[in-house]
């Protein structure tokens, strides 16, 4: 039982260390996450190579803490993709149950 708490205890750190990698902001996640900044970093630190690894396998980038205007290129050209992947989606969608209701 304890094995179970301590992994819910790390996923929920590695997805606050993702957070603040995706956003850059480390500060306001840290705050998000009710614990001093300090202990944040430390979380950071433990984490980072990990979480990064998985987020350049899924080709998402990784924002410093202060990202230069290239980094916010990138991330705004993959926002913009993913957003242009979920218009064509819910176009699909609305397709699809169009033709299911005048059946």
């Amino acid at each position: 039982m304890a094995n179970k708490k301590i992994g819910i205890v790390e996923d929920l750190k590695k997805k606050y260390v993702r957070m603040a990698l995706e956003t850059g902001n480390h500060a306001s996640i840290a705050r998000k996450a009710g614990i001093d900044r300090s202990t944040f970093k430390k979380w950071v630190d433990v984490y980072q190579d990990e979480i990064s690894e998985e987020m350049e396998k899924e080709d998402i980038v990784i924002l410093s803490d202060e990202p230069t205007k290239e980094e916010l290129q990138k991330k705004y050209n993959q926002a913009m993709k993913l957003l242009g992947e979920k218009e064509l989606e819910v176009a699909l969608l609305r397709e699809i149950v169009k033709k299911n209701s005048s059946m």
